[in-house]
C-alpha cells in the first residue's frame, strides 16, 4: 500500500500542537531520557516506540476507566487506547525531529497507528501493546503491527498520513467521560 501524506509539506509532521505537545516539558524530559540511549535516530525510534508500547498499558487491556489524548498526559497518567498512545509516541518522535504521521486501519472502529519517515519512505508502526495473539514490533523492514485488516470482510488500511489527529477521533477522545462511554463512542470511519 502507498501511504500519501495528507498535507505535502512535511514540516507539518514535525509541528507541536494541543494534541501532541511535544513542546511540554514531560515531553521533553522522557524524549532527552530516551536519546541518551540511543545511538542514532533509528535507535531513538526503536526506544519510543518500545517506550510507549511496553510501559504505557493500553487502557482497554488493563482496565483503566481514564481517557487521555493529549501526548503529555498519557506520558503522566501511564494509560492511553491505541490513539493516545500514537499521540504520545508522535510527540516523543517529533521532539527528536523525526517526522512522524498519525494513520489509522478500519475494523469494527479505528484503530490509530503512527507512521514514521526515514531514508525517503513512511513506515507504520503500532504502539497499542502486545497481548496475547498481538506482537507489534517496530521495524522499517516491512511491517509488524499487532492487526492485519481483512478486506474480504470491509476491513482496511487507510493510506492518508495525517498530521494531526483525524477529527472524528480528537471528538470522541474529548468527549468521553470514561473508557466505557468511549468504547460506545468510537468512530467507525474517517
Amino acid at each position: 500500500m502507498e501511504l500519501i501524506q495528507h498535507n505535502p509539506d512535511l514540516s507539518a509532521y514535525l509541528a507541536a500542537d494541543e494534541v501532541i505537545d511535544h513542546d511540554h516539558p514531560l515531553v521533553r524530559k522522557t524524549a532527552a531520557e530516551l536519546a541518551k540511549d540511543a545511538a542514532d535516530s533509528y535507535a531513538y525510534a526503536r526506544l519510543a516506540f518500545e517506550f510507549v508500547r511496553d510501559t504505557i498499558p493500553h487502557s482497554q487491556d488493563s482496565g483503566d476507566p481514564r481517557v487521555t489524548w493529549r501526548a503529555s498526559d498519557v506520558l503522566e497518567q501511564r494509560t492511553g487506547i491505541c490513539y493516545a498512545k500514537a499521540h504520545a509516541l508522535a510527540a516523543l518522535l517529533r521532539a527528536e525531529d523525526i517526522p512522524t504521521a498519525l494513520c489509522y486501519q478500519k475494523f469494527d472502529v479505528l484503530h490509530g497507528l503512527v507512521a514514521v519517515r526515514f531514508n525517503g519512505a513512511w513506515h507504520r508502526q503500532d504502539p497499542r501493546g502486545n497481548k496475547p495473539g498481538v506482537d507489534a514490533r517496530f521495524s522499517l523492514d516491512g511491517e509488524r503491527l499487532a492487526f492485519t485488516p481483512d478486506a474480504d470482510s470491509g476491513e482496511l488500511d487507510h493510506p492518508l498520513l495525517y498530521a494531526a489527529p483525524h477529527p472524528a477521533v480528537l471528538n470522541a477522545l474529548r468527549a468521553a467521560d470514561d473508557r466505557e462511554h468511549l468504547w460506545r463512542s468510537l468512530p467507525t470511519a474517517l
